[in-house]
């Protein structure tokens, strides 16, 4: 059990007391405790420390001796306890984190944090919202909330081990399902973008812990039921004036072009204006028509009405034309928009505003709401975007209804990020290291149109499988790790 408890001033002077001296007589013992169980301790800071950047500052409220702390990644690392022996020991055993003998119902910190934690803290909390509405003083606007807690379905095995002394008797605690825990987060103004479980057998045994804990309790329906839950969160985006988004942001427009001849002035020509300036970036592909040499006249033909760049890529597909542009870019925000325009040019402000107001950090675009256009997909193209469809969305935590769409949107400090420590490759590069950003992915519904002007680059089954062996890699780093 969690060595932490925050009590409010107004509680009876005994119970404080008794509730005290509980956490402070267990100091000692709480190194040889945790040790006992560091296969359930370990857990949970993996899986933190799968989210969190090396570059970040994090805070844990509740921090005990400090051992999730010192175990995860992190600039920046700082620790608040409710038991001053807690901090005492923790400042012996780990002498390079900052502690702080501190009420989680008072927060006095004067620094803000990228990451604030919350290990098996809650369920101790007499008033949790006081507690999430104090993490607005040490939060910024893209500050990551990551609580931690039991799945409440296991209230009756956990007290049966406590009654056969497998597991140390603990106070009486706050049962909390995930829902529970997002709707106090939502009051006080944290919403939640994100939620998983795991873990069906805390001890190791070896081989099966493994297997249970890495396959079993991860697999669909079955991974309601882990015993370790964790949801995250981020402080709600303030409303902002129209005026102020058109002024806060730059945009590079990233083109992917490969026999495209045809659409290359089109997509100039319906470009619309949006943020402080549009960047557009033409990356030419290997193509085999004059795609390139009319690249270079439009380029010349609007050179003082609009800012384009144009490139020819060494490599080959749509990934690495992304990465070649990207590196390239110099605006704010970073888009791409397929050459064959089927995503309408006119819809990107959409895109701008969805990221600009802070609706999402990864805009993904979706074509599977408004009716496509005449023959705009291929019907194999759709079964195979419903699966990919399914498939993303048990991978990732969060409904994603199309992986396929070509236009996605972020900012270029956060690509700047995942290209520094890049664990995917591919076309679906950016979707999945969004996901280990810890970014807040949201759809963007668009209408999808008919190309107007040459034939499609894609082959439904040469690449059906290259995407199929690249989910496959993806769900075995990311939800099999």
């Amino acid at each position: 059990m969690r060595a932490t408890l925050f009590w409010k001033l107004n509680m009876t002077p005994n119970s404080n007391l008794e509730i005290q001296n509980y956490w402070d007589n267990f100091s000692e013992r709480w190194e040889k405790y945790r040790k006992r169980r560091s296969y359930y301790w370990n857990s949970i800071s993996k899986y933190c420390n799968y989210f969190i950047h090396p570059d970040c500052s994090i805070l844990e409220v509740g921090c005990g001796h400090g051992d999730l702390l010192n175990s995860i990644k992190g600039k920046k690392k700082t620790g608040i306890d409710f038991s001053g022996k807690m901090i005492e020991e923790g400042k012996k055993r780990f002498p390079s984190i900052e502690f702080h003998k501190m009420a989680a119902e008072n927060i006095t910190l004067e620094k803000q944090y990228d990451v604030i934690i919350l290990s098996n803290l809650i369920g101790l909390l007499p008033d949790i919202e006081s507690v999430f509405l104090q993490l607005s003083k040490v939060s910024h606007e893209k500050t990551r909330i990551i609580v931690t807690y039991y799945n409440r379905l296991w209230e009756p095995l956990l007290r049966l081990a406590e009654l056969l002394q497998v597991k140390r008797k603990s106070p009486k605690q706050n049962w909390l399902s995930c829902a529970d825990i997002q709707n106090l987060l939502y009051l006080s103004d944290f919403e939640s973008y994100k939620e998983s479980r795991s873990m069906f057998l805390p001890y190791y045994i070896p081989l099966l812990s493994a297997f249970i804990n890495r396959f079993v309790s991860r697999l669909p329906l079955l991974n309601r039921m882990g015993l370790s839950q964790f949801v995250f969160a981020r402080p709600i985006p303030p409303i902002r004036s129209q005026i102020y988004l058109n002024n806060k942001y730059s945009t590079s427009v990233i083109i992917p072009a490969r026999n495209e001849s045809g659409n290359i002035e089109l997509a100039i020509q319906r470009m619309p204006l949006f943020g402080t300036r549009v960047e557009i970036i033409f990356v030419e592909g290997h193509s085999t028509d004059d795609t390139w040499e009319t690249i270079q006249a439009i380029q010349q033909k609007y050179r003082n009405t609009h800012n384009i760049k144009i490139m020819q890529q060494q490599g080959k597909g749509k990934g690495d034309a992304v990465r070649k542009s990207f590196e390239a870019a110099t605006g704010d925000i970073l888009m791409i928009l397929d050459a064959d325009l089927t995503v309408p040019p006119e819809d990107l402000p959409k895109f701008y505003n969805a990221i600009a107001m802070g609706k999402g950090e990864f805009i993904n675009g979706v074509r599977l709401v408004y009716p496509l256009g005449k023959n705009a997909m291929r019907p194999l193209n759709t079964i195979g975007n419903h699966f990919f469809s399914k498939f993303f969305s048990y991978i990732l935590e969060r409904p994603i209804k199309d992986t396929l769409c070509g236009t996605k949107v972020m900012l270029k400090s956060d690509y700047q990020k995942l290209a520094a420590n890049r664990k995917f490759f591919g076309d679906f590069d950016l979707l999945f290291g969004a996901y280990k950003l810890n970014l807040k992915i949201i759809d963007l519904p668009i209408r999808y149109r008919e190309r107007m002007f040459g034939d499609t680059n894609i082959s439904r089954f040469k690449h059906g499988i290259i995407l199929l062996r690249m989910s496959i890699f993806a769900a075995y780093k990311i939800k099999f790790w």
